[in-house]
């Protein structure tokens, strides 16, 4: 049986997943309460393009419900990569996090802002995606050569 021992900075990791989680409700709001303003009625997920071209309320709804979708897209891995880094790496992946945090609400209010091109502000988002990523390998690594080692 294999035990571990987690460390109290671990909390940092959770306070974050759980900033992650209501960030991703948020902009989830963000699209409900443009619905109306936009016209655009459930169950209709974006709508037109045709009117979305001639209507910049329904061309931000659109870039608020992609918005979320995109955020969505990529949800799941982020946390499973935060929640594991955070067990070897808990400040580090806390740090990582918040990161990718301000990087999805730049992200947000650049593409909602009637520019979609203005997305780009959040690129830097990217580095708490990639950092993440580089310790879950780092502990793979460190894992199997102990395993080789044995």
């Amino acid at each position: 049986m294999v035990t571990f021992t987690l460390a109290p900075e671990f909390g940092y990791t959770l306070a974050v997943s759980v900033l992650s989680s209501v960030l991703v409700i948020g902009l989830g709001a963000r699209v409900g309460g443009y619905r109306k303003v936009a016209n655009v009625p459930l169950p209709i997920m974006y709508a037109d393009e045709a009117e979305a071209l001639k209507d910049k309320k329904k061309m931000i709804f659109n870039c608020k419900q992609r918005v979320h979708q995109n955020t969505l897209e990529g949800f799941t891995s982020y946390m499973v990569t935060l929640l594991i880094a955070g067990l070897q790496y808990p400040t580090a992946s806390a740090a990582l996090g918040l990161i990718w945090c301000l990087g999805r609400v730049a992200y947000s209010y650049g593409y909602t802002s009637g520019d979609p091109k203005k997305r780009s502000l959040g690129a830097f988002g990217h580095i708490g995606d990639l950092g993440l990523l580089v310790l879950n390998g780092k502990m793979a690594y460190d894992m199997i050569r102990a395993g080789c080692l044995n």
